[in-house]
């Protein structure tokens, strides 16, 4: 990859003029989907933008983190270099959310990057802004983002074009390093790794249903029942919203989810 170093942030060489990020921030987004990939961009000099409806504080999924936006919709930089969207336990609010979808369509028709983890890209699939793009989010929710058209990738990290989109909430890191070093020289993003010290040794082989085994996918179905069931209907709204205009490739909801998944 090449260096552009003469887009490096203002603390490597003093001169640049920062990349607009704008985040949306939503109730019960996950923290760690957030924080990762903020952390990544801030550290790389961009100017990072958290958006929502109102400056009121939001909660994540968890219930214990608050929040506060630093922009609304209406006041939020018309021209966005990077569109990131957060998933989360409550990702089908903001997809059913006419005023976020509003907002999402706005940016993303201008903005040079579209981009997401976990399960934030069924946001931007809701707001049209994944039609004919190959896309990655957290193992569990492949199937519904087939169900909404898009190509599915089973990659940590996914580049197709402008769109860039990781997988499970850690895979954000991995993700805001990738976007850095595509759009600031992959010395900016080397310079952020280590800065966060990101180098991982988890103590556990159980990152995937595969290395988890049946038992603790088993719990993780369990915890995630309620969540996972608003998930779905809120695609199949979107379906039927899409069905009802025509403006949309419409997916077959019986159809085989894994029609849709490439496996990398």
């Amino acid at each position: 990859m090449t260096d552009q170093t003469t887009n490096w942030p203002d603390h490597l060489t003093g001169d640049a003029q920062p990349l607009e990020v704008g985040i949306l921030l939503y109730e019960g987004h996950t923290a760690l989907d957030l924080v990762g990939p903020y952390t990544t961009f801030a550290l790389a000099g961009m100017k990072v933008h958290l958006v929502a409806e109102t400056l009121d504080p939001v909660v994540s999924d968890d219930g214990g983190m608050t929040i506060a936006p630093t922009t609304t919709f209406d006041d939020c930089p018309e021209r966005l270099d990077i569109l990131f969207v957060p998933g989360g336990g409550m990702v089908y609010k903001p997809m059913l959310d006419p005023a976020t979808i509003a907002w999402l369509a706005d940016r993303g028709a201008t903005a040079s990057y579209i981009t997401a983890v976990c399960n934030g890209p069924l946001v931007l699939a809701a707001a049209g802004l994944l039609d004919g793009y190959r896309v990655a989010t957290h193992w569990a929710s492949r199937d519904q983002l087939a169900r909404l058209g898009v190509e599915v990738s089973t990659e940590r990290v996914c580049i197709d074009r402008n769109r860039f989109s990781g997988g499970g909430v850690t895979a954000g890191i991995d993700f805001g390093l990738t976007v850095v070093a595509h759009t600031l020289g992959e010395k900016a993003a080397r310079f952020a790794q280590l800065v966060m010290e990101y180098d991982p040794e988890p103590p556990f082989n159980a990152g995937s249903p595969e290395s988890a085994g049946p038992e603790i996918v088993a719990l993780r179905t369990r915890f995630m029942a309620e969540p996972d069931t608003a998930l779905r209907n809120a695609v199949s709204h979107v379906l039927e919203q899409r069905a009802a205009t025509s403006s949309h490739p419409v997916s077959d909801e019986n159809a085989d989810p894994a029609a849709g998944i490439v496996n990398d």
